[in-house]
């Protein structure tokens, strides 16, 4: 009879705080059901996680977990996202890929509690991990950390180029795609993700995302942070290049069944940023549904024009506000710190500015009613299982396909994209708080009332996570 192995998950997420974060919350889970988990960061990552993590606590709860971290191949100090995200995206495969290698090889040698692993989980734009994998016989999981409504048109990019329709010319940004099976009455060619928005089709960024789509179909499963009960019909299609797939979402909900009696010291959040918790004894002292939240993620980058423009109209709506302003939000803008001491000297009466938020604690509390947001997925999901309605401002990645579905397929809030003006963001928070706030609250507690659902015992995105466990610890055979 064959003895069954402890199964060993490695977790190898891109160099992100977005993709990191749900493929951490998923690595907790499995170490919660027992399994050996190695979680890689990049060598620039894992130090920024690890300091905002209790780590002898974390080890104490969950003893079969280890971080390890390999280099990106990029200096401290180089940037990693906007014009710079190409430097990134070809260091890795330079540098990670063989850096990757040699890991699996110290592991393979190690006389250690931790071997070579069962089955690698990869970043979906982390492919090399596949090749690697293969030269030592591992099976792979990909896991695409956004929408299955954003992977659905990533795997139409070559159509989109073949046809014409990328790139486009931004004066004719309104034109309906119609190219992409499911989608035709849904996406403009504004709602296309940002890499479509690059001048050339033999752009490098583009083609990198063309590739990677293509690569990780290699892949024996397909993980998603979705649920099916809002994108059952683009996961149905996504079966047509993977066998197995499996919609666990929302795993940050999922994860904090394991969370209930326990310290969030002992767990993480995937942050990079230290969180400022005088946030929510400041929202604990406002009325219900009043405060709209805002905040743009961990990557984007505003220009003091945009802040200014954001700022003017969030006073003049009347509405109270609390603004995530980073302090890498303008680079080489060194006023920033003298803008910024105004802001927060001038929204006094009327806010709070913070340089991070515990932001699913915060979409979560009573005094919170909209959330003025970038539409990065977590984000995204995020407020939906806070039942919060959505102000979208997209920039970059999936996160124009998201804004779009949050408008236009769960209409649960208004897409802003293209535009940063005053007056708009006055006349949608309004909207958003005031004038149509019970209609979007009916919405957003419809849709907040599915995704708990989902992760409940017998759910949908419960019983596919016991798929997952199942189907990994037969590899283990």
């Amino acid at each position: 009879m064959e003895q069954t192995h402890v199964p060993h998950v490695l977790f190898l997420p891109f160099p992100a705080q977005g993709h990191i974060k749900p493929m951490l919350n998923l690595a907790e889970l499995l170490s919660h059901e027992g399994f050996q988990v190695t979680f890689v960061n990049s060598d620039h990552n894992h130090d920024r996680l690890l300091h905002n993590i209790d780590i002898s606590s974390f080890y104490n709860r969950f003893p079969k977990f280890q971080f390890r971290s390999i280099p990106d191949g990029l200096t401290p100090d180089h940037p990693r996202f906007g014009l710079y995200v190409i430097d990134l995206l070809c260091s890795t495969r330079a540098v990670s890929k063989p850096a990757f290698r040699e890991l699996l090889i110290s592991l393979k040698e190690e006389k250690g509690p931790f071997q070579l692993p069962t089955c690698i989980i990869a970043d979906g734009i982390m492919c090399f991990a596949i090749d690697v994998a293969e030269e030592f016989e591992i099976p792979t999981i990909t896991f695409r950390t956004f929408s299955a409504h954003c992977l659905w048109t990533y795997f139409h990019l070559s159509k989109l180029i073949e046809e014409g329709e990328v790139p486009f010319p931004d004066e004719n940004l309104e034109k309906p795609i119609s190219c992409i099976p499911g989608l035709e009455n849904v996406l403009r060619r504004r709602d296309l993700p940002g890499i479509c928005r690059f001048e050339k089709a033999d752009d490098p960024v583009l083609q990198f995302f063309v590739k990677e789509t293509s690569a990780f179909t290699r892949a024996s499963g397909l993980i998603l942070n979705t649920f099916n009960e809002i994108e059952a019909p683009m996961i149905t299609r996504l079966g047509s290049f993977f066998n197995k797939i499996y919609p666990i979402g929302p795993l940050h909900a999922l994860k904090s069944r394991i969370n209930d009696n326990s310290s969030s010291s002992t767990s993480s959040n995937g942050n990079l940023w230290k969180e400022d918790k005088k946030c929510l004894k400041w929202l604990d002292s406002q009325p219900s549904k009043s405060v709209l939240y805002v905040s743009f993620g961990s990557v984007i980058k505003l220009t003091r024009e945009q802040i200014l423009e954001f700022w003017h109209g969030l006073i003049n709506c009347g509405n109270s506000f609390l603004w995530v302003l980073r302090s890498d939000l303008i680079v080489g803008d060194a006023s920033f710190g003298h803008l910024l001491m105004k802001l927060e000297r001038d929204t006094k009466e009327r806010g709070l500015i913070v340089s991070w938020a515990p932001q699913e604690h915060v979409l979560l509390h009573p005094a919170i009613g909209g959330f003025f947001t970038h539409s990065g997925w977590n984000s995204t999901l995020e407020s939906i299982v806070a039942g919060v309605p959505m102000i979208c401002w997209p920039k970059t990645g999936d996160q124009q396909v998201n804004s779009r579905c949050v408008s236009d397929v769960w209409n649960i809030g208004f897409d802003m994209k293209d535009i940063c003006d005053r007056s708009m963001v006055e006349k949608l928070v309004r909207e958003l708080m005031d004038n149509r706030r019970d209609q979007f609250m009916a919405s957003s507690d419809k849709l907040s009332r599915l995704a708990c659902d989902s992760i409940k015992e017998g759910g949908s995105s419960c019983i596919n996570l016991e798929k997952l466990i199942q189907d990994i610890k037969s590899m283990s055979s």
